[in-house]
């Protein structure tokens, strides 16, 4: 049975275009189903039963999974079925009638400017390597808004400091490009006249952001430096790659700086419904 995962998740890879944090979760969710069937003596995806995928959801809800996580299990076991019966490795769907469950959106909590101010204080305690990357990480991500996966993305290649622009590659390979301000511009420049220079093992390496190691720093990394700079600021508000990323959101719109379709755009959201949030917890006051 893993062997007809592993080839859908080949097809979402390399024709589909998703991204690696994705396949990832189909991966586990996938093969999270298939240990489920096992146990109820299923070898074969062609014999799947609708009772058997609904007692595996079933199981999941006894299990207390989050809806946001059991959303995203129907997705990729529905995406899945539809793949088998492309391929006529299964004659019916077994995820016919299964419903999503309902996800309350709760609109984003804005960081406040004076604790990024508190924040972006500490990468400039030390002149460090280590520490201009992370003044100029923290001032790219606050000035574009980018998610943390795009952000450790980033290649040398995708960065115009002349003119204050980087170009993006979002969920599904989708390409964007964004302007950023001078003083962005300057941490980054700094940052790669210098400090990169310094961390840099192997001049053929693409990546903009660097480990210690002089290899691509990961979003585990980003997230442990963040987390170490929230607390020697001693911010109380819970400071994520993803809480910065909305605030950058409202306080674009809130200011004014963007309406909600610029803001969608420049935060790479498919559908507007989804930009639509932080149009909520402004006028919730958040």
């Amino acid at each position: 049975m893993q062997k007809g995962i592993n080839r859908f998740l080949t097809i979402l890879s390399e024709e589909k275009r998703f991204s690696n944090n994705t396949i990832t979760a189909y991966k586990n969710d996938l093969s999270q189903l298939a240990e489920f069937l096992k146990v109820h003596k299923v070898a074969d995806w062609s014999n799947v039963k609708p009772s058997y995928i609904m007692d595996y959801f079933i199981n999941l809800r006894e299990k207390s999974y989050a809806p946001s996580t059991t959303a995203r299990k129907v997705a990729a076991v529905r995406s899945f079925f539809n793949y088998l019966i492309d391929e006529n490795i299964a004659m019916s769907d077994p995820t016919e009638g299964l419903s999503r469950p309902h996800i309350k959106k709760t609109p984003p909590k804005m960081i406040s400017t004076q604790d990024i101010e508190e924040l972006l204080k500490q990468t400039r305690t030390s002149a460090t390597p280590e520490s201009k990357r992370d003044e100029a990480m923290l001032e790219l991500l606050c000035a574009t808004g980018v998610r943390v996966s795009e952000l450790v993305a980033i290649n040398m290649g995708d960065i115009n400091i002349d003119v204050g622009c980087l170009r993006c590659f979002g969920k599904n390979g989708k390409e964007r490009y964004i302007d950023f301000h001078i003083q962005a511009a300057n941490a980054v420049s700094e940052y790669i006249n210098d400090a990169r220079k310094k961390l840099v093992h192997n001049n053929r390496e693409a990546a903009l952001f660097l480990n210690r190691r002089g290899e691509r720093l990961t979003r585990q990394g980003f997230w442990l430096i963040l987390k170490s700079y929230a607390e020697k600021a001693k911010i109380k508000a819970k400071i994520t790659p993803h809480s910065m990323r909305h605030s950058t959101a409202l306080h674009s719109l809130a200011s004014g700086k963007m309406n909600l379709r610029e803001l969608q755009q420049f935060l790479g959201h498919a559908n507007i419904s989804t930009t639509q949030i932080y149009e909520k917890a402004i006028s919730a006051g958040e």
